[in-house]
């Protein structure tokens, strides 16, 4: 599984670090201890991210779900 912030580019390096964390499912907490913040510091930044608009997307390959084989998958992506 990876995921993919579209519209990444409108934020700042520290607004896509609590956005990544964030939308991963971490709580402020625990976002602000690993950055080295404070809680109030990150919900500054991803109220910020949020307003300037992105989009998270959670991209999921077909074999991990079950429903291609490796080579499978290849072949329904190029057509």
């Amino acid at each position: 599984m990876k995921i993919e912030i579209r519209g990444a580019e409108k934020l700042s390096f520290r607004e896509r670090q609590v956005v990544t964390l964030k939308e991963m499912g971490c709580a402020s907490d625990k976002v602000a201890k690993q950055l080295g913040l404070s809680v109030s510091t990150v919900a500054t930044l991803y109220s910020r991210a949020r307003a300037k608009g992105y989009e998270v997307v959670i991209v999921i390959p077909g074999h991990n779900l079950g429903l291609f084989g490796p080579d499978e998958e290849d072949e329904n992506s190029a057509g």
